[in-house]
């Protein structure tokens, strides 16, 4: 991150040398012109650093095959030993040791739990290990302008970074994150980057691949703004009896309180209040489906990732990496 800052101010001279060099050459799709148009319009950007910065951003075939293969197109028996696995519950645990007294400010200020944050880090990307080899500038050009089925959202998410890279002095050519324009160890969009990370060791900036306060803090943050219910459970087990069950299923947001899945024989295997909303989810085991209700704090977690199977891994890998830290270690003779 810091290499990416320090050469924030050469990479602009250099965009304007070879912008005034051949900006008025430069072999540019009428669309991204258009876009180029609107970026100076709308937010007073320089046209010509435009015209050098997404004249040599790359379309790439690897990130639109990337996004037509999701994991989370995977049934929940082959998705599940993605994330919940010896070594990134081990590393939640050793990632929450040492970063215990962060955590616990963000749990005091956001209310939103040490295993949680954990988790989320260790499934996005390994507590840090792996932040992305794209370049943002790439994945966001490739998707906003080559993969029509998302076409809106991706040139969104463009207009964003470059807001984003103004704002934080970031230089827009350099950033590498996932084939999705995801960033930094909690993988943010550029939106999301924007509205809720924030700058938890008070430095002045906002750094999500470097400084683990900023991280943790933000993930915290993010949680907290789509609500997060401190202290409130996040899904439990659900028995069910009988087909009228199956009306309930579909989707991610709560629908339907307990009392009322209860008159349609479902039941939840933990005391939970009655009056509290949850959904019906179905996950395929290898040889038979499980039944779970998502709480509130479940939906939370789909904020970050509308698949109800990324929500499950999260919660999981939470609840094994509070487990095994909290499992008494026996002594050697």
């Amino acid at each position: 991150m810091n290499k990416v800052l320090l050469g924030f101010s050469l990479s602009l001279i250099l965009a304007t040398q070879v912008s005034c060099a051949w900006a008025d050459g430069v072999s540019l799709r009428p669309e991204t012109r258009q876009f180029i148009d609107r970026m100076v319009s709308k937010h007073h950007f320089n046209r010509n650093e435009l015209i050098a910065l997404l004249g040599q951003a790359q379309t790439r075939q690897d990130i639109i095959t990337a996004m037509t293969k999701p994991a989370e197109a995977k049934p929940w028996f082959q998705y599940r030993p993605i994330f919940i696995n010896d070594a990134r519950i081990q590393g939640g645990v050793e990632f929450w040791n040492k970063h215990e007294a962060l955590l616990t400010r963000a749990q005091a200020t956001y209310g939103v739990p040490p295993e949680i944050i954990t988790a989320i880090i260790g499934v996005e990307t390994r507590y840090g290990k792996n932040t992305g080899t794209f370049r943002v500038l790439d994945a966001l050009y490739t998707l906003g302008f080559d993969y029509p089925p998302r076409s809106p959202f991706f040139l969104g998410e463009l207009e964003e970074y470059l807001l984003l890279t103004r704002e934080e002095k970031m230089d827009p050519a350099l950033l590498k994150g996932s084939y999705a324009g995801a960033m930094g160890q909690p993988q943010f969009i550029s939106s999301s980057y924007r509205k809720y990370a924030v700058d938890f060791d008070d430095d002045g900036a906002r750094d999500l691949w470097q400084s683990l306060p900023d991280i943790i803090g933000s993930v915290a943050n993010y949680f907290k703004a789509f609500g997060w219910q401190s202290g409130q459970p996040v899904m439990a087990r659900a028995q069910v009896r009988g087909e009228e069950f199956k009306n309930f299923l579909g989707g991610v947001a709560p629908n339907a309180t307990l009392a009322s899945l209860k008159e349609k024989s479902v039941t939840a295997a933990e005391n939970i209040a009655p009056d509290q909303q949850a959904v019906l989810l179905e996950y395929q085991g290898e040889s038979n489906p499980e039944y779970w209700l998502g709480l509130q704090n479940f939906y939370v977690i789909t904020s970050y990732n509308r698949s109800p199977l990324y929500a499950m891994a999260v919660y999981q890998l939470a609840q094994e990496i509070r487990t095994l830290r909290d499992t008494p270690r026996v002594k050697e003779k």
